[in-house]
């Protein structure tokens, strides 16, 4: 790590949150050291699909906060070409869309229901037959009865986009280090003045634990818990094919397995393109800790599930397989502020599989908090004293 005597925040972790809580803070002006125990966006960040979505999310806060990030993305990376230039901002954004679909009888109304209260906040979605979604998606099975076209759904390469903000930290005089584990905290007065690394203490103002699924771990080692947990995910990548699918389709039943708070297993199909033209095909949810391995009864479920959606996919040669951690919170919201057991320790995650499309608001709300403005989207529902999150405040 090269030598710093201070900073004025120090952003633990340097996936997509934390690098957008990084961008954020030093857009404001202040001297911003990210450390991360790996390579920087190369966790969770790297197992994921990069999706920017409205669609999956029911009215309510995490909507609202959605809402907003969806408007910051196109803004946040005009700044980032400006300072940085195509090259390095180059993050393959594609405002591609996205489709729902019911595949049963039983899934319409709800569907139905769910776009109606989404208009109703602001979503722009159109509902569709079994034709029009046919004839968006050629491949589609024709077993569709109903879906739903949201425009404003879009796709980033999330790798790309974390280090493309880092990149903008960086330019503005601030450092990023990977391989170097923050140990714990510096409090003196009861708030905090530094971290601890390499058995050294580096003084700062203000701490963000943005750890993603090891906030949970952080957070006890900073001596403030809460309660974030891991759950696990499982992609197929095929091997590239032509235009097959046009955006992200996914069946109406993924929106229930997001917000579902079940141990077990759970897979909902859900397919998309890739600019090289290799399909990601997931998704399933399971709380097993941090289990690495690759389950093949899952792998097979999935491709199942994406076949029945595409039978076209029946045959294609998959080329890997990938697991993940979603930062999963109990309360399915993410947490965002400032702890009040410990003034200057900031949290910023439990955002599970959104993290990617929330970052820009997330990152911008934890500034506006910091700097004591007022932001863009309600704070309290993000609050850290709640008690889905703190031991101490549950009844």
């Amino acid at each position: 790590m090269s030598p710093i005597e201070s900073a004025d925040v120090v952003v633990v972790g340097a996936g997509i949150v934390g690098a957008a809580c990084a961008e954020a803070l030093s857009a404001d002006g202040r001297r911003v050291m990210v450390l991360d125990r790996g390579a920087p966006a190369g966790a969770t960040t790297a197992s994921g699909e990069g999706n920017v979505l409205l669609s999956d999310k029911a009215p309510g806060p995490e909507l609202d906060l959605a809402l907003a990030s969806r408007r910051r993305w196109p803004e946040l990376l005009d700044t980032l070409r400006d300072e940085l230039g195509e090259r390095l901002a180059d993050v393959e954004w594609e405002s591609k869309g996205g489709l729902v679909v019911a595949v049963n009888p039983d899934s319409v109304s709800p569907l139905r229901i769910l776009t109606a209260a989404q208009r109703e906040a602001g979503v722009e979605v159109r509902d569709l037959g079994q034709a029009a979604a046919c004839a968006m998606e050629p491949h589609l099975t024709t077993g569709v009865t109903a879906a739903a076209h949201y425009p404003g759904d879009a796709q980033v390469q999330p790798v790309l986009a974390a280090t493309a903000m880092l990149a903008a930290v960086r330019a503005r005089g601030g450092l990023v280090h990977g391989g170097v584990e923050a140990e714990g905290l510096v409090v003196r007065g009861g708030r905090v003045a530094g971290i601890r690394v390499g058995g050294t203490a580096v003084p700062c103002g203000a701490i963000v634990n943005a750890c993603g699924p090891w906030a949970g771990h952080f957070s006890v080692a900073a001596g403030a818990p809460i309660e974030v947990l891991p759950r696990r995910g499982m992609v197929l990548v095929t091997a590239p094919l032509p235009a097959v699918v046009g955006r992200k389709v996914y069946a109406a039943d993924y929106v229930a397995a997001v917000s579902s708070g079940d141990v077990d297993l759970q897979v909902s199909p859900v397919v998309e393109s890739t600019a090289t033209g290799a399909v990601l095909i997931g998704s399933s949810r399971q709380r097993v800790g941090f289990d690495e391995t690759l389950e093949v009864e899952v792998l097979r479920r999935l491709a199942r599930s994406a076949i029945r959606l595409f039978p076209v996919l029946a045959g294609v040669p998959v080329m890997r397989a990938y697991g993940g951690f979603r930062p999963y919170t109990p309360d399915h919201l993410p947490v965002i502020g400032e702890d009040p057991r410990i003034p200057g320790l900031w949290h910023a995650g439990g955002h599970e599989g959104a993290g990617v499309g929330l970052a820009p608001a997330t990152g911008r709300m934890l500034a506006d908090l910091m700097e004591g403005r007022r932001p863009e989207v309600d704070p309290g529902p993000f609050r850290v004293a709640r008690p889905a999150l703190m031991a101490e405040v549950r009844t």
